[in-house]
């Protein structure tokens, strides 16, 4: 058997302690699949004295973890940091100049920084591997940009994030509002103390722009990603939708804007699901993705989109690649190839949307909400009113349109924009077909 494949782990958390357990554990069986042992040299964290359930004594501990830059005995660098800058992304720059492979769960850096790492891995000659960072023990980079490489991938979708797919599954579930479950997801550990990024779709966005670099070809843009998170959505939208046959879920979409000069549409937002859609079924924290391609149809991929074992046996599956001696290009084509495609506008887009109010409980309001939307060129379909308990003198007005552009739906709210009879921002959220 070849000589061991020498890796350094910085970053010790959940994940982190479950790549030592996972390596340790299966030690024979990822040996004889990558052709070679993988042998953990050197681990570095920032508490010494933490209890991370693993016995790290064998391991040498870096202080520093720069250090692994600069060791000639480290083939691959795991970086498990964290942060889209500071610590983590002057690692795994440093890793790469140091002639090191990285491979890294960090959705953040490689939205952000992706392509300047890529082109830098690529000069280098080394691997740059991120399958955790997207769905977690989910093999859907592996899935694009080899099981699909033939296919002109035409839209890729799916639910990104498990925090926000628990929420809204448990409020589907138990009838309570956003709030109270948030707090209880919290006290579960589903979501963090500062869960800003879940639940804004700020992560979502994250995984989305990166799925849609290998999808399409194209240049990273994660400041395209029309981003709207969970935190509007209540307990009465849960229960509307299930009326008219559907679930909500915070929905990644992304795809070529043909109409739009072959311009990247991409966006996260809550959508209304059908309940027979294969993303309707997706509960707890689970990830789903699915992709369609020209030759091979509709492909799902479903999974644990989270946790210490399946991000862990992602990261695994990266250094069995590398001690194959598989690196290939990091977004499945060289980065100089990558497209600069425009950010698609979606105003020209056409589909059904579910539009809900609050607004006070008086005369005149529904006949102003109904005007701004004629005033637009809106065609509702159904209007569904109904009293708001908790607010005394509110009531919830939800209307569902016919098929029509976004940009009519847009400038309904503009002619609303500033009313008195709205008591809070509408929420919009269109309908997957």
């Amino acid at each position: 058997m070849s000589e061991p494949l020498n890796i350094a782990l910085a970053g010790l958390g959940t994940v982190g302690s479950g790549v030592v357990r996972l390596i340790e554990t299966n030690a024979d069986l990822i040996a004889r699949r990558a052709r070679r042992p993988i042998r953990i040299a050197a681990v570095s964290a920032r508490d010494r004295t933490k209890d991370r359930g693993v016995d790290l004594s064998r391991y040498q501990w870096l202080d520093d973890p720069a250090e692994m830059a600069l060791r000639p005995d480290i083939d691959v660098v795991v970086e498990m940091v964290g942060g889209s800058d500071g610590p983590a992304l002057a690692l795994a720059r440093n890793a790469i100049a140091g002639g090191k492979a990285l491979v890294t769960a960090n959705k953040a850096m490689i939205a952000h920084h992706g392509l300047e790492l890529a082109a830098a891995a690529e000069n280098a000659g080394v691997a740059l591997k991120f399958e955790a960072a997207v769905a977690g023990g989910i093999p859907v980079i592996k899935g694009l940009s080899e099981g699909a490489a033939a296919n002109a991938i035409e839209r890729v979708y799916g639910i990104l994030n498990g925090t926000c797919n628990y929420i809204l599954t448990t409020m589907e579930a138990s009838g309570r509002d956003f709030a109270d479950v948030l707090a209880d997801a919290q006290r579960l550990g589903y979501a963090e103390a500062d869960p800003t990024f879940d639940v804004e779709g700020v992560d979502a966005a994250h995984k989305l722009s990166i799925l849609a670099a290998i999808a399409f070809g194209a240049r990273l843009r994660f400041d395209a990603v029309e981003t709207t998170g969970i935190t509007g959505v209540l307990a009465a939208d849960i229960a509307q939708a299930r009326a008219l046959g559907y679930v909500i879920r915070l929905i990644g979409t992304a795809e070529i804007d043909h109409t739009d000069n072959a311009a990247l549409f991409q966006r996260v937002r809550p959508h209304l699901v059908p309940c027979d859609h294969p993303l309707a079924s997706v509960d707890g924290a689970t990830n789903a993705v699915v992709a369609e391609g020209n030759f091979m149809g509709r492909l799902l991929f479903q999974g644990a989109g989270a946790g210490d074992g399946p991000t862990a046996s992602a990261v695994v599956a990266d250094l069995i690649d590398i001690a194959r001696g598989e690196k290939g290009a990091a977004f499945s084509m060289p980065s100089h190839e990558l497209e600069a495609l425009p950010p698609a506008q979606s105003g020209h887009r056409t589909g059904r949307a579910y539009i809900r109010f609050i607004v006070p409980d008086r005369p005149g309001v529904l006949a102003e909400i109904t005007a701004a939307m004629r005033d637009a060129g809106v065609s509702i379909e159904s209007f569904i009113q109904k009293g708001r308990g908790e607010a005394d003198g509110e009531v919830i007005v939800a209307l569902v349109t016919h098929e029509g552009p976004e940009s009519a739906v847009s400038e309904a709210l503009r002619i609303l924009e500033g009313s008195d009879s709205l008591a809070s921002p509408p929420l919009v959220m269109q309908i997957i077909a």
